[in-house]
């Protein structure tokens, strides 16, 4: 089962979202984390379609979407995104999953328009940690900014001579990952060059942190405001900290956390049988 690809157009940007149907069920949408692409999130969408009509978007600046030179590639730019394409869809209320960077867009959306959104799963996604330097004081947060931008403008893209070594590099990003998987993930993460070699899709000037939009105390208040049931998934072995330690997950009313062992960032893949489950369970009630 392969999923349709379809584009449209944010910000005068034109983005891909892939469909996997199925008509008439109530709509669901996943979104991927930093420096990923839709297609990571294939397993999932071939668990859920028998009750969903699934889509999963690509990112500005990720995998077949358009980049966006001069953006900033804030939270406020891809919940714009995520707006247009719930709004091309016009299925309300949705369902939204986001892993890492999705989730704190699917969270964020639902608490800007909490009566658009039925249920919402984040993986990951409730976002850097209090003590992270996207937190440090305004002059900081400057100057790091523009030396990460004056580092990509000097910087060429790396390349691999074959896809073999670009799997490699994906299973060293996370070790979790089994041989299928990973090359799942790298051929369709990937571009071939006119000599073989293959490059990643993502736009490198996806990777810095932006000085602004990241706010503790906004996050909080928009967040403040979803309203409906929502399941959170930690990995037990993740660089994240535990959000209900460091108090991130108490500002959302009706949650529930699930501890996940011997799962890294990537909880999805990391222990797949588990996200499913719990996920069906959270979706099934009422």
């Amino acid at each position: 089962m392969e999923p349709v690809s379809h584009y449209f157009y944010s910000h005068r940007l034109k983005l891909q979202f892939w469909d996997w149907g199925t008509e008439g069920k109530p709509t669901m949408i996943l979104v991927h984390g930093g420096l990923d692409h839709a297609r990571n999130w294939d397993w999932v969408a071939r668990a859920l379609r028998d009750d969903f009509h699934v889509y999963a978007l690509d990112l500005r600046g990720h995998g077949n979407s358009a980049w966006a030179p001069g953006a900033l590639y804030t939270i406020a730019e891809h919940v714009l995104d995520l707006s247009a394409l719930i709004e091309v869809i016009n299925d309300y209320p949705v369902y939204l999953i986001g892993h890492s960077l999705g989730g704190i867009i699917v969270m964020h959306y639902a608490g800007i328009y909490p009566d658009r959104v039925k249920k919402l799963v984040s993986i990951e996604g409730l976002g850097p940690p209090p003590n992270h330097k996207i937190h440090r004081p305004a002059s900081e947060r400057m100057r790091n900014w523009i030396e990460q931008v004056r580092q990509a403008e000097k910087r060429d893209p790396r390349s691999y001579p074959n896809l073999e070594t670009a799997v490699s590099r994906m299973q060293e990003a996370n070790p979790h990952l089994s041989d299928d998987v990973a090359r799942h993930l790298t051929l369709h993460g990937t571009n071939w060059n006119s000599d073989g070699s293959l490059i990643w899709k993502f736009d490198n000037f996806a990777r810095g942190f932006p000085p602004y939009g990241t706010n503790i105390e906004d996050a909080r208040e928009i967040l403040g405001h979803i309203d409906c049931t929502t399941l959170l998934f930690w990995g037990m072995e993740s660089w994240a900290v535990d959000p209900e330690k460091d108090g991130r997950a108490a500002v959302i009313k009706n949650h529930k956390l699930i501890k996940v062992p011997n799962a890294g960032h990537w909880v999805h893949h990391d222990q797949l049988d588990v996200v499913l489950t719990e996920t069906k369970k959270f979706l099934a009630e009422e």
